[in-house]
């Protein structure tokens, strides 16, 4: 017999969710059903999307806009550090190691999961620099291979200008295959003061 349909629906939602396949969103559906806390959970979800917001100018979650670190004077705005996720973005904070501003793509280039090019905030990042105020972009994707190929293509994006910038990444000392929110202190702050050059080669 077929799930009545509200029930239904909530199973296709939880479906979209990156990772959770037909199976894990019945449990998850039919959890929250048993479960009389679960309105907590549908008020949180209901006010995170509609207290929160994109930053116009980093493109990072935040409540205000511009976000507290894009309206902070004391914060290098000739420096932005680019990364694939907010969770980067806190896990840096949360170090305390990177002085400039950032730039959020909201995701990495991942054809397989339907993460295009023109799906990640390159555009924006373009639009920043033509606007003539960085002296840095330092590319901080993660170490693995999409994150590779996300920083490629913003490579070209930015060369394609002909805009003089200096582009850096974050030091190869990160491990291979990890992401950077699970990153120890110490292993992000020497990647972080190990920055390089970044030019990609002639094909």
């Amino acid at each position: 017999m077929a799930y009545p349909a509200p029930l239904e629906a909530l199973v296709e939602a939880f479906t979209r969710l990156p990772g959770i396949g037909r199976r894990t969103a019945e449990r998850l559906a039919l959890h929250l059903l048993r479960d009389p806390s679960s309105r907590i959970l549908a008020r949180a979800i209901e006010t995170a999307l509609r207290d929160t917001r994109r930053c116009s100018i980093c493109r990072n979650v935040c409540e205000v806009d511009p976000c507290e670190v894009c309206s902070d004077p004391e914060r290098d705005a000739a420096r932005v550090l680019v990364v694939e996720e907010p969770t980067h973005v806190e896990t840096v904070e949360r170090a305390g190691v990177w002085p400039g501003r950032y730039h959020v793509l909201m995701g990495a280039y991942n054809p397989g999961e339907g993460a295009e090019g023109e799906h990640l905030g390159i555009g924006s990042l373009i639009d920043r620099l033509r606007a003539g105020d960085l002296q840095e972009i330092c590319l901080g994707t993660d170490p693995d291979k999409e994150g590779e190929a996300t920083l490629l293509m913003v490579l070209e994006a930015i060369e394609s200008t002909g805009i003089e910038v200096r582009v850096t990444r974050l030091a190869r000392g990160l491990p291979a295959g990890s992401g950077i929110e699970y990153l120890h202190r110490g292993v992000l702050e020497d990647a972080i003061e190990d920055r390089r050059p970044l030019r990609r080669r002639p094909s």
